[in-house]
């Protein structure tokens, strides 16, 4: 096991580029949700996605608060760091299609699906501070699952492919599933990641599995899956949309407001240790 005092230069690599991937894709989706509060079509869904959203912000949290014990702090980790910097998904950048609820939870579903298959396969990690969060982040990641697939069958739910649930749906799907596909893309760092051992499974590996639940459920569900076709930017490797610059100006301009203040996302849970 990789004890934090003593890595190496290519352990922390490693180490640092899984939390950034982990953290970033968790702040940017959290960031994303906050867009529903409020706004969803029934109050259930705006209490669920405001809890989600919080959920999301708590696990950032714990990720980036790794990286904190690796040397840096929260300013230079998301207030203070340059846009091209940020290492998450487009597809968690990409801003809804206005009144489309449609949208929030396929794009929810897609990333709730390759949150899962990602953990789980950080249950062998080397790094002990990843498995002792691991838990918690699961255990609240499957109630975001079973909400986007439970608002999902509500949608189709005695539909037909003409139906309006279902055009809005397939609609969703061919824009938002090239950028799903970047939730796969790899950083610089995906050989020495896998060869420290800080993820035991590979991202193709990972891919191949969402494959394997997404397509079934969405053909199930009447919707015909777009053949694989990443976009131009990949999020992983700090190409992002515009929707992205955007985001990222409005989520900095209260701290920029305050004049660069001291910023705190939130505290970690003190159940958690490592």
């Amino acid at each position: 096991m990789l004890d934090p005092a003593d890595l190496s230069e290519s352990e922390r690599t490693a180490v640092e580029a899984e939390l950034r991937t982990l953290a970033d894709d968790q702040f940017v989706v959290a960031e994303r949700y906050i867009d529903w509060q409020v706004r969803g079509p029934t109050l259930e869904a705006d209490i669920a996605v405001a809890n989600i959203a919080q959920d999301e912000y708590g696990h950032a949290r714990l990720w980036y608060d790794l990286l904190e014990r690796l040397g840096y702090d929260e300013a230079e980790l998301i207030w203070e760091r340059s846009p091209d910097e940020f290492r998450h998904a487009t597809l968690l950048e990409l801003g809804y299609e206005p009144g489309d609820w449609a949208d929030a939870v396929l794009r929810g579903y897609l990333y709730d699906t390759f949150e899962r298959l990602h953990l789980e396969a950080l249950e062998g990690t080397s790094y002990p501070p990843i498995a002792d969060r691991l838990e918690k982040v699961q255990g609240e990641e499957a109630y975001h699952r079973e909400h986007t697939q439970s608002w999902l069958d509500r949608l189709t739910e005695g539909t037909t492919p003409s139906d309006e649930p279902v055009r809005r749906l397939q609609a969703a799907l061919d824009r938002l599933y090239p950028h799903a596909l970047t939730l796969f893309a790899p950083t610089d760092a995906e050989p020495v990641i896998l060869e420290a051992g800080v993820r035991t499974r590979s991202l193709d590996a990972i891919r191949e599995d969402w494959l394997a639940v997404t397509t079934p459920f969405l053909e199930g569900l009447g919707l015909t899956v777009p053949e694989p076709s990443l976009p131009d930017v990949r999020g992983r490797d700090g190409s992002h949309t515009d929707d992205w610059t955007s985001l990222y100006d409005e989520f900095t301009y209260s701290y920029e407001m305050l004049g660069r203040e001291p910023a705190k996302l939130m505290d970690a849970p003190d159940e958690v240790e490592g």
